[in-house]
């Protein structure tokens, strides 16, 4: 699955692309980085309070594992699709939006992911920052302030950096959840917390829900890190590596949450950090637990802030014409976006638990559409073959509002709300399924299925084959009766 590494060594260490194509002459890194990248970014604490919350909002160990898992393969299998297309397009995922939604159209989905970063950063600073307080002896507010700004210098070396903090954080991750493992299984009776089911299908449906919901959310920036990869490296291998590593360290990061929440009962809300740290010891086990745990953080929040000045830069250059991002302009949106998640955290501190659980689930309803419409159009419709110097050119074939993509795109939000269930809204139908929720199970089968259907009953010519931007266009085929290629997945 290994792929070439010998230009790596002639690439710079701070990254000077940005949302522009990737030349080949420039493609390096390995399928194994994918991988340690996903499961480093997984196992961490929000990921652990996120399982955690199939508990403590009712449900019973047992089922809440198996549901856990069942979302973690749904939800990841959808996530490495995404993350396929950055080796064959060499580009950052949303840009590839603007085939589905226009130049200035992708611009809708584009806002409501920025949104998403900023409240995966500010949620997962808050939580680092705790350990980073505890560490340093510290109030919470500082420990949050000094990770923003390790945050801040890391994004600001971009990819290589990026994938390097994946591997540290995956080693050093397996290495506390092996610890931490053996700690809750040696000191409590796990047996007895599987004996006591009580199946109820609003509570199974909702851990389905929370852990598609965090792989999905992966979704909008997860070929980002996975655009360097030569343009020669097999898609399924891409899928396997990304899928694998996302979903490995997701549920393992759950199925411990489940456990430490079902042990803790209240005393988990509010002090999560403290109390999975407690089950490990005192003194310098302790101070190494907080370290893991902070050091957990780096990686996803590193994620979240490069992936923020990423898609803010596709929103200007949709404007502006152009992929290039001067420095001193990276750097501004970097900070920027890191001040914003930085104080967001600060503001929510007391309130974190109930508000994160209403976010992740919220995030399905906008996340979900756009997915279906994005896969469905790479992989069965276009079939891989974009146009990428007309992604800049609003008067080129994409054009600047793409009326079909962006009208599935609005009906499959909406579509969603009367099967919605958060604490600030539950849909008119959620009653009567038993106070289940479905939302993102239509989110991503209607418009996936509508979508598909309008593009054949109106289709637009697409290229004969991938138009890179230093080759001429190429014929374009009707949509309806494309050439025989075969789809990687």
């Amino acid at each position: 699955m290994a792929v070439n590494d010998d230009r790596a060594g002639a690439t710079p260490l701070i990254e000077k692309r940005s949302i522009d194509y990737i030349p080949a002459s420039e493609r390096h890194g390995r399928l194994f980085s994918q991988f340690t990248l996903w499961l480093g970014a997984n196992l961490q604490i929000t990921a652990i309070v996120t399982g955690a919350l199939a508990v403590v909002l009712g449900g019973d160990v047992f089922w809440s594992l198996i549901g856990l898992f069942i979302g973690q393969v749904l939800g990841g299998a959808v996530m490495a699709l995404h993350g396929a297309q950055g080796p064959q397009l060499g580009l950052p995922q949303m840009i590839s939006s603007r085939v589905q939604f226009g130049v200035y159209g992708a611009v809708v989905p584009l806002v409501l992911v920025c949104l998403m970063y900023i409240g995966f950063s500010a949620s997962g600073s808050l939580l680092a920052g705790q350990a980073v307080a505890q560490l340093l002896h510290v109030d919470d507010w500082m420990g949050i302030v000094v990770f923003a700004g390790f945050i801040v210098i890391l994004t600001i070396f971009g990819y290589r950096v990026i994938h390097g903090i994946g591997r540290l954080a995956s080693a050093l991750g397996v290495l506390a959840f092996v610890y931490l493992f053996y700690k809750l299984l040696a000191g409590n009776d796990i047996g007895a917390l599987l004996a006591n089911k009580h199946f109820s299908i609003s509570s199974f449906l909702l851990a389905i829900s929370l852990s598609a919901s965090w792989q999905i959310a992966f979704g909008p920036y997860v070929a980002d890190y996975s655009r360097y990869l030569p343009n020669n490296t097999s898609a399924t291998h891409t899928f396997w590596a990304i899928g694998l590593g996302s979903v490995i360290g997701a549920q393992t990061a759950m199925v411990f949450g489940v456990l430490a929440a079902a042990l803790a009962g209240s005393q988990f809300a509010h002090h999560e950090v403290s109390f999975i740290v407690g089950l490990g010891g005192t003194g310098i086990v302790a101070a190494l637990l907080y370290f893991a745990v902070a050091f957990g953080k780096v990686t996803i929040t590193t994620l979240n802030a490069y992936g923020s000045f990423m898609s803010v830069a596709t929103i200007v250059s949709g404007f502006r014409g152009s992929r290039r991002i001067p420095s001193g302009v990276r750097l501004l949106y970097i900070f920027a976006m890191v001040v914003i998640a930085t104080t967001l955290a600060l503001l929510g501190k007391d309130s974190f638990l109930k508000d994160f659980s209403a976010f992740i689930l919220f995030l399905l309803a906008f996340f979900t559409p756009w997915s279906a419409i994005n896969l469905v159009d790479f992989y069965c419709i276009t079939k891989e073959r974009y146009d990428i110097p007309a992604l800049s050119d609003p008067q080129g074939r994409y054009g600047r509002w793409n009326v079909i993509g962006l009208s599935v795109y609005v009906i499959g939000v909406l579509i969603q709300m009367p099967f919605l269930s958060t604490h600030f809204y539950t849909g008119p139908l959620v009653d009567s399924l038993g106070g289940t929720d479905i939302s993102w199970i239509i989110g991503l089968v209607v418009p996936a299925v509508l979508y598909y259907w309008a593009a054949k009953k109106w289709p637009r010519p697409v290229p004969g084959h991938l138009i890179l931007p230093d080759e001429r266009p190429a014929p374009e085929t009707p949509a309806t009766v494309p050439p025989a290629v075969p789809t990687p997945i």
